[in-house]
């Protein structure tokens, strides 16, 4: 009976997991969220390019040059939702790579994106929708807007979540109904007529280095929408490297069919509507009615209506879930994460992302040209901090492989199975500490083991190894440069964008910075860095393992703390913190940062104590891990760091089968015995 029970639990699991993954998004998904996002750029690009100074209807060129520099993203994005599968994007890629404080930066840079996306995607809405309903006037249509903004706040607080199937429908009405434009403008000109349209774009027109600049760094405002990839890593299927690729390879397509076409058509062909104030905000419905019919200008007008409003949505939802992510890392007032008790949802996190596109909007007078302005502060600084961090992860993994490749010249370690003593990438033991969202463990959140289930050391070393390794790594700094210009040009060039995002950053910052001192000052130490990652070595190390709802924990931290001073000197200390996997009652929304060490209030209590401790002794080195799974997670890391002491409560250390100490020692506390594995290396 008590077999049949197992097998049942464990048969139950499997069909748990099994209905999980068939609830996950698979490419086709991803890319129709993306698209939903990244594709209604295109229905008020072209009309703030064209009022750009000194660019007009060269705004189709420039949308095709910043192509390139589109593609080159997609790559590190894809890579990004691989590595990060927690979600999180930018926040989790530059606190990883650099510091938690550059994550909380990460985040002020994607919150300012976020805010002037609601507002220029809401009231481009309204604007579209004003071609069929002609009572709209630009000043009727700001409260309109602000009404409407209003309603997704509540429709978020009610708990309304988005949708990737509504998503799905939206999308593939967008690209049907750009097709269908560009089949009817292509009806009515000839092949002839069409390349005469290259001339037109460039007449009147001198290609000067600050145009040029200007132009190139203004046209990322139609790609504006790529960040959300990386947040869909907690809802996406496995193996999320291949499925976002995917995803990704259906975007460039349909980004690459549309944009760059009917951006060029609607500046070139309709100049005098890219003239008018109101009318360049309704460029792409009017293109649909001049050359084809009333009908297809309002199935665009309402279509293109509907999905803006839909993207300014996903802005705000996007918003929140960053605000209640820099809350649980204590960067923000713990006053943001509380729910309301009739709907359960975050009511303060929601109202901020509501209410601050609503001021943005009042405060420029729905002056559409203004938020185009405004926008390339924080859409540029969260790409350049992305790309920057992931060139910092690679590099990494570039080093440390050849570290690998050195010891295998010294030592028998077995890289193609990775066999015990085998070291383990940084990348192996980064995604490991994140939980899948599968009601059970998923092969992705084992240590050491990649996402089809094979071990991964051998496969990492042969991937840096690699010529395409090299390609890509290349090809990354060569993105961040082109990026990161991009982002300088339009700090000097965009005024309202540097003094509005610059600001915003800064205030949030200050934020942080007070909060983290008042968190300090009430006894509540945050850890300056949770790595989640291991390093290959840590010479003559202190290695303290701790474990949930273990009583001796508080004792194992201090044994840790008490052993690192030897002399007048102290040994670094790693303190390991190895997560219990937990069931998820709920998936993961759309959006959604879904980090389980910031869900972990032990983990981050033991870390807490650790780090005020170590401070108050004065240690200079110590680490802090965090990683799901069991005991044998310790073994794992032991192997890679060759601790000389490894600390853990004595009664696991009948657990730890590939722990091989020369002898061990047993300390006597008031919580119970505390074991020492002690190991010359």
């Amino acid at each position: 009976m008590a077999q049949e029970s197992v097998a049942q639990k464990a048969s139950g699991a499997t069909q748990d997991e099994a209905a999980h993954q068939k609830n996950m998004l698979g490419p086709i998904l991803c890319w129709a969220v993306v698209f939903a996002d990244i594709g209604t750029s295109v229905y008020y690009t072209p009309g703030i390019l064209y009022q750009t100074h000194g660019i007009g209807s060269l705004a189709g060129f420039f949308v095709l040059l910043t192509m390139v520099v589109f593609v080159l993203l997609t790559m590190k994005y894809a890579e990004v939702t691989h590595r990060f599968p927690q979600g999180g994007g930018v926040v989790s890629v530059a606190a990883s790579a650099l510091n938690r404080w550059f994550g909380a930066l990460g985040g002020m840079f994607i919150l300012v994106d976020y805010f002037l996306t609601a507002a220029i995607s809401c009231l481009s809405g309204i604007l579209y929708l004003s071609v069929v309903v002609t009572v709209i006037t630009p000043a009727l249509a700001l409260w309109i807007t602000v009404g409407i903004l209003v309603l997704l706040g509540i429709l978020n607080w009610v708990g309304i979540s988005e949708s990737a199937r509504v998503s799905f429908a939206g999308a593939i009405i967008a690209f049907l109904s750009d097709i269908a434009i560009l089949v009817t403008v292509f009806t009515h000109i000839s092949l002839a007529e069409f390349f005469s349209l290259f001339p037109r774009m460039f007449a009147n027109h001198t290609l000067t280095l600050t145009t040029l600049l200007a132009g190139f760094a203004g046209a990322f405002l139609a790609f504006s929408g790529l960040e959300s990839i990386s947040q869909l890593s907690p809802v996406m299927k496995h193996p999320h490297k291949k499925v976002a690729g995917q995803a990704l390879l259906l975007v460039i397509l349909t980004i690459g069919i549309t944009s760059p076409l009917l951006t060029m058509l609607s500046t070139v062909l309709l100049p005098d509507a890219a003239n008018n104030a109101v009318q360049n905000s309704q460029l792409i419905s009017l293109l649909a009615g001049h050359w084809g019919n009333i009908a297809l200008q309002t199935e665009v007008a309402i279509s293109a209506s509907a999905l803006l409003v839909f993207a300014s949505n996903t802005a705000i939802i996007g918003a929140y879930h960053v605000f209640m992510a820099l809350s649980r890392m204590g960067f923000l007032p713990g006053i943001i994460l509380q729910r309301n008790r009739l709907r359960g949802t975050p009511h303060f996190s929601i109202a901020l992302a509501t209410g601050i596109p609503i001021v943005v909007l009042i405060a420029v007078a729905g002056n559409i040209t203004y938020l185009g302005d405004m926008y390339a502060f924080g859409l540029l600084g969260a790409f350049t901090l992305t790309c920057l961090g992931l060139d910092i992860v690679r590099w990494r993994d570039w080093q440390k492989a050849r570290m690998v490749l050195r010891q295998s010249r010294t030592l028998p370690i077995d890289l193609d199975n990775g066999q015990r003593g085998a070291p383990t990438t940084s990348h192996d033991l980064q995604r490991s500490d994140v939980q899948a969202p599968a009601a059970a463990r998923t092969p992705e959140a084992e240590p050491g083991i990649s996402e089809d289930g094979t071990a991964t050391p051998g496969a990492a070393v042969a991937e840096v190894k690699g010529l395409w390794f090299k390609i890509e790594f290349f090809l990354g700094i060569l993105t961040t440069l082109l990026v990161g210009l991009a982002w300088c040009i339009n700090l000097v060039d965009k005024r309202l964008a540097t003094e509005f995002g610059g600001g915003v950053t800064l205030l949030g910052m200050v934020i942080a910075y007070l909060n983290y001192v008042y968190l300090q000052r009430r006894g509540r130490v945050l850890v300056p860095v949770v790595l989640r990652h291991v390093e290959y070595r840590l010479p003559d190390s202190i290695l303290a393992v701790l474990m949930p709802d273990n009583p001796r924990n508080e004792s194992v931290i201090h044994t840790a703390i008490n052993s690192a001073k030897v002399g007048e000197e102290y040994r670094p200390v790693m303190f390991l913190y190895i997560g219990e996997p937990k069931r998820r009652e709920v998936a993961p929304q759309v959006m959604e940062i879904v980090d389980p060490y910031l869900e972990d209030q032990q983990a981050k209590e033991d870390f807490a104590k650790a780090e005020g401790l170590a401070l108050k002794a004065k240690i200079p080195v110590r680490k802090y891990v965090y990683i799901l799974g069991g005991p044998e997670v310790a073994g794992q890391v032991w192997q890679i760091v060759h601790p000389k002491d490894t600390i853990l409560p004595a009664e696991k250390s009948k657990e730890l089968k590939d722990i091989n100490p020369d002898r061990i020692r047993v300390d006597l506390t008031q919580d119970g015995q505390v074991a020492h594995l002690l190991k010359r290396w």
